[in-house]
């Protein structure tokens, strides 16, 4: 039996949908509210309460369980106990290998959101579960918004200067989950996992002018200033904070990398920055 957290959200969705492919094994979705993934449900597929906030659910959810793929939480603050109750639960319930999915270049990660991912990988690393670490970096659907935005104001806005982002689609991070936790080896393990070739906001800036057929120019900001204008567009503080001090990273290396662990974990190139623009345009175009 295989298990998947927040196997409601976007991510955990689209690793069902490759788990149910490659494997005949059954697979528990843990969600919160099992009413509101009841679509989620198969012959394959059951649909069981787990909430990282409470540890009772977590135990019954995961009786049976061999294998566990910990999708990091969203409550950026909380995650580090809700991780420690699901690596708990694990343990209790003798699951023999989880895999979970952290962020590029963590332990040496200096981000705002890499601080509770490198206390989750102690806590797998303390727990004597064989485990697999998927440091994924930076999702293309994270840029939706700057593209909108560039398209409606004429200009990519960012706090990254030259730095390089190894993007990729949800769908290739979500497919190299399925594959590692349904796998054969079990071994404990990390990867790095992004998308190449590597792009700065500047290449996006360029990327887009082309293939939208419009001027588009990149327009650099100190990272304070990046961060009040994203809380002017309506993000919360805290989240405006969290991605302008990532762009500061990746202006620092951290969300590049050289590795091939994804493509060869998918066995095929994964999701480019021209590809996703090119999806972005054609999916806004249908809808005017």
């Amino acid at each position: 039996m295989i298990a998947v957290t927040g196997a409601n959200g976007q991510l955990g969705r689209l690793v069902l949908r490759h788990l149910t492919r490659p494997t005949s094994k059954q697979v528990r979705a843990l969600v919160r509210t099992p009413a509101k993934a009841q679509d989620l449900a198969s012959d394959q597929v059951s649909v069981v309460r787990g909430d990282y906030d409470d540890p009772a659910s977590l135990a019954a959810a995961l009786s049976g369980v061999e294998r566990l793929l910990v999708i990091s939480g969203s409550e950026v603050g909380k995650r580090v106990p809700q991780h420690a109750a699901i690596i708990d639960a694990a343990k209790a319930a003798g699951v023999h290998f989880i895999a979970y999915t952290s962020l590029l270049n963590v332990p040496k990660s200096s981000l705002i959101l890499g601080a509770e991912h490198i206390e989750t990988e102690k806590l797998l690393a303390e727990s004597g579960i064989a485990h697999a670490i998927l440091r994924n970096g930076w999702y293309l659907e994270n840029f939706a918004g700057t593209l909108a935005a560039a398209l409606a104001h004429g200009a990519v806005t960012g706090a990254s200067g030259d730095g390089k982002f190894s993007a990729a689609g949800r769908e290739d991070y979500a497919e190299a989950a399925a594959r590692v936790v349904a796998g054969t080896d079990l071994s404990t393990r990390s990867f790095d996992l992004g998308g190449t070739p590597a792009f700065t906001r500047h290449e996006f800036a360029e990327e887009l002018s082309r293939l939208s057929g419009r001027a588009i120019a990149y327009n650099n900001l100190d990272e304070t200033t990046y961060a009040e204008m994203l809380v002017q567009a309506g993000l919360p503080d805290g989240l405006a904070k969290a991605l302008a001090d990532a762009d500061r990273g990746a202006e620092a290396g951290e969300l590049e990398t050289a590795s091939r662990d994804l493509e060869k974990l998918i066995g095929r190139p994964a999701k480019t920055l021209r590809s996703f623009i090119e999806e972005t345009l054609a999916a806004s175009e249908s809808t005017v």
